[in-house]
């Protein structure tokens, strides 16, 4: 009797704390130029999560047309999805793009309007953008985000961070997305004295060119960071989907980053 109890209540501790799955994604350059074979592909990757945050969303029509693509496909796979679908950044001196969010409509309960980070948008190239989510009665708010690259000191934009709490008191922020930074920068250091934590440590999400002696990812990129105070962190990982393909080069025409994931409660 003692494993049967023992597989029961892990199946109601399953059941009972595992609330909801985001999934982010720096899917590079997301616009035309990705096939319906691509879109096929990223949306069976994508399925059994609950919210997607996008970077890297291409500015033009073909950014908002290849979210739009994507949402049909996730849609023919079971489940009711919805997306929305930034502004352009506001970056003129470097590459503006649009953040997108898709979620599972049976699961989770979009609040308000989604928006662009107004405050900084002159200190932050690609502005973050929010958007307001509600699980049963509890909501908390998605911050997607897509830093300026290594080599222009991306712990420049993320600095101003640490006004976004007390920006934003009421909601429960999440940052999601691709830092260009890993977590261990003294610039997360305000952050984390707040109370906010890195789902993932050590964990290189960057893809390289060519495999070297079976390494395949490059750097500590991607990351989410949550208030410990307001959620629990149940699980969390990457999927290292570039394994499907024969080269990472047949793997970087999805994109040069791994999804990264977080399964979580609200206190």
């Amino acid at each position: 009797m003692k494993p049967l109890f023992s597989l029961l209540f892990l199946f109601l501790a399953t059941f009972a704390f595992a609330q909801t799955k985001i999934l982010s994604w720096n899917i590079a350059n997301f616009g035309k130029s990705k096939s319906e074979e691509t879109i096929t592909y990223i949306a069976k990757t994508l399925k059994d999560y609950d919210i997607i945050a996008i970077q890297e969303v291409v500015a033009g029509y073909g950014g908002a047309q290849a979210v739009a693509r994507l949402t049909d496909e996730l849609n023919r796979k079971g489940a009711k999805w919805e997306y929305v679908i930034s502004d352009p950044t506001s970056s003129s001196a470097y590459k503006t793009e649009r953040y997108a969010f898709i979620w599972k409509t049976s699961k989770v309960k979009k609040i308000g309007k989604a928006w662009l980070e107004k405050k900084y948008h002159l200190e932050i190239e690609r502005e973050p953008y929010y958007c307001t989510f509600q699980y049963e009665n509890k909501q908390f708010t998605l911050v997607n985000f897509h830093a300026i690259t290594k080599k222009k000191q991306p712990e420049t934009e993320i600095k101003y961070f640490k006004f976004l709490p007390d920006e934003y008191p009421t909601l429960n922020l999440i940052f999601a997305g691709d830092f260009n930074c890993p977590q261990s920068h003294s610039v997360f250091n305000s952050l984390k004295k707040m109370g906010f934590q890195s789902i993932l440590v050590n964990q290189k999400t960057s893809l390289k060119q060519e495999c070297k002696k079976e390494i395949c990812l490059a750097s500590e990129f991607d990351n989410m960071y949550y208030k410990t105070s307001k959620t629990t962190l149940l699980n969390s990982g990457i999927i290292p989907f570039y394994k499907n393909f024969s080269t990472l080069k047949e793997a970087r025409k999805i994109s040069d980053h791994v999804p990264i994931w977080f399964e979580f409660s609200l206190n």
